[in-house]
């Protein structure tokens, strides 16, 4: 049997190398198009609003559990002074719950005297005189807005936005607001427990 030449097999694998390539492994034709990659971006946001609203479901809940179960006698008790008592950490909650929206051009009702312009408008909120059950229906009405503001701006996490000195996406935005409430659980609980309040999910 005749010998080949290794010049040639060189070439030969070279062609087949070049062939493979061009049926497929790499080839402009299989890779995704601009109007894929976009739709798969946009079902990673909105699966990340939904992740967000699940967990703000889920503070919501434990929030609310612990304005109940505190007794109204208990509302103006703070660790120290100088620091927010139970009943004003609770406004402070619903309060942001209408400013973050606001930044982001969901208006607060009218009622709560919030813009998101003047910061004092906020501080006012929650430094009002209110009843345990004023408040309570108050952080109820402030989860209902913050629900609706972020699902009507689902399409806008990308849009920018100025606040506290800094610049936000709406998806950062959105981020800030669940976080936020977060914090202020891990405080309700520490406000709970300093008054022999014991949440009611770990009875």
């Amino acid at each position: 049997m005749p010998s080949i030449p290794r010049s040639a097999l060189r070439r030969t694998a070279v062609a087949g190398v070049l062939a493979f390539a061009a049926a497929g492994c790499g080839a402009p034709a299989d890779a995704p198009n601009e109007a894929e990659a976009a739709q798969a971006s946009g079902t990673d946001a909105q699966a990340m609003v939904d992740n967000l609203l699940t967990q703000e479901a889920a503070v919501r809940d434990k929030l609310m559990a612990l304005a109940e179960a505190i007794p109204e006698e208990d509302y103006g008790w703070r660790p120290m002074e100088g620091v927010r008592s139970v009943g004003e950490v609770f406004q402070h909650v619903a309060a942001d719950n209408y400013l973050l929206p606001a930044i982001a051009g969901v208006a607060a009702p009218e009622s709560t005297g919030i813009v998101a312009e003047d910061y004092a408008t906020v501080q006012s909120y929650e430094n009002r005189s209110a009843s345990k059950a004023e408040i309570v229906d108050a952080m109820a009405a402030s989860f209902d807005h913050l629900e609706s503001a972020v699902a009507s701006r689902r399409g806008d996490l990308d849009a920018e936005y100025e606040a506290f000195g800094g610049e936000f996406t709406g998806g950062g935005l959105w981020t800030m607001a669940i976080t936020h409430l977060h914090e202020h659980l891990g405080q309700a609980i520490a406000y709970a427990r300093s008054n022999e309040v014991v949440p009611p999910w770990s009875r």
